[in-house]
């Protein structure tokens, strides 16, 4: 198998999509929308089925859990029947799924609906990434993958507050009418601004299988893959304790969570800018290492201030907008080289991350429930995710280019 440089520019025959940024921006957003925009309203989803704070943090994981699942499956397929029909196939999936949870009678229901919502949300996030990396160049990649999240995290910091906002008005069900007609926009887009394209001649479904398992095998990929992964969803544990570490540890309102996680959008934000702007300037493998250096240093820190006894708003806030300054650096670069490890299948490359991923952020949500001190629990988790990281990276550089 061939691993490509820095330097590689795209293939040839990968024909580029040209759907405009702006919606790949929000088919990538509404993947991810859905988990931020419900978690301010999980206190709630406690009272209303009166059940227990793990119970409900399921349908946070259930969530991550359907990513992780229906990115394993839209890689290929995608590679193979290509980019609209399975689009097309996902959102109408994520309307459906939606309406089912805004109608759920039980907690069991409302989970098993996150977990197709996620099916089908799934799609945006693996085809959105590929669509990016189709027909460029590393470099060329790299600054539309920074410019795509910087778009993309603008949802995330405004989606807690209308979360909030809805269940404080309407209710927390109406989150997900708000997601189903989110869906349904999403569909006719779709239909409307993605170009029908022949399937490639070596687009046949042996190649984009063997392609597929190569993948698998390759430890270069699977050190980005699983890099990118722990350095950036390791945040999944703060975001799944952080209404109880406000609101019961700290004694903040509930309405005020919503406010205290998008500072962590705007780290991730600002992180994802200075990866735009020196891409191309310092070496990628040298701003992968220095991003998550400065994760890992606002995730130590953090654990030092729960271990003191020091915990306050203030703390908690700065310290993880440093950790998410840090992971807004290294995510495009480490998913940037785990697509360039073979340019022939970034589809498979994308939901394969994709798995990956949010596997480790379903890991690292469940872990933040662990123990009676959700502020101790997220901090080690998060700690030690970016030590992880760091060794994972350094595995791929010296087996890979």
């Amino acid at each position: 198998m061939t691993i490509s440089t820095d330097s590689e520019p795209g293939i040839a025959h990968a024909a580029p999509t040209r759907a405009p940024l702006w919606l790949l921006a929000l088919l990538t957003l509404s993947g991810t929308m859905a988990i931020h925009i419900f978690v301010p309203a999980l206190p709630r989803v406690v009272e209303a089925f009166g059940t227990t704070t793990g119970a409900a943090q399921m349908t946070l994981s259930a969530y991550i859990v359907g990513l992780a699942l229906a990115q394993v499956i839209y890689g290929p397929v995608a590679d193979h029947f290509g980019r609209r029909p399975v689009l097309l196939v996902g959102m109408a999936i994520y309307a459906i799924a939606g309406a089912s949870a805004f109608f759920s009678p039980t907690i069991e229901v409302l989970i098993v609906s996150r977990f197709f919502e996620a099916i089908g949300g799934g799609s945006g996030l693996v085809l959105g990434r590929a669509m990016v990396r189709d027909g460029a160049s590393f470099a060329e990649a790299v600054r539309r993958q920074s410019l795509l999240n910087l778009i993309v995290l603008a949802g995330p910091g405004i989606s807690p507050l209308v979360g909030a906002a809805l269940a404080a008005l309407t209710g927390w069900r109406a989150i997900f009418l708000v997601l189903c007609l989110l869906g349904l926009v999403n569909l006719s887009l779709v239909w409307r601004h993605v170009p029908r394209k022949p399937r490639a001649a070596d687009k046949d479904f042996r190649v984009v299988m063997r392609n597929y398992f190569q993948l698998l095998r390759s430890i270069p990929f699977l050190g980005y893959a699983v890099g990118g992964g722990l350095a950036t969803t390791a945040l999944y544990a703060y975001v799944g304790a952080a209404p109880f570490i406000f609101v019961d540890q700290l004694g903040r309102p509930v309405g005020e969570v919503a406010a205290w996680l998008a500072f962590n959008i705007l780290g991730a934000w600002f992180g994802s800018l200075t990866a735009n702007r020196l891409a191309g300037r310092i070496g990628s493998r040298q701003l992968l290492v220095a991003g998550n250096l400065v994760s890992c240093l606002g995730a130590a820190v953090y654990l030092l201030v729960v271990l003191t006894g020091d915990l306050s708003v203030f703390a908690t806030v700065s310290t993880m907008l440093l950790f998410s300054y840090g992971a807004g650096i290294s995510s495009p670069m480490a998913l940037s080289k785990s697509l360039n490890v073979n340019p022939a299948a970034t589809g498979s490359a994308s939901g394969l991350y994709g798995c990956i991923q949010m596997v480790i952020g379903a890991v690292c949500a469940a872990l933040s429930a662990v123990g009676g001190d959700p502020a101790l629990a997220a901090a080690l988790v998060m700690t030690g995710a970016g030590v992880l990281a760091q060794l994972c990276f350094w595995v791929a550089m010296k087996t890979g280019d």
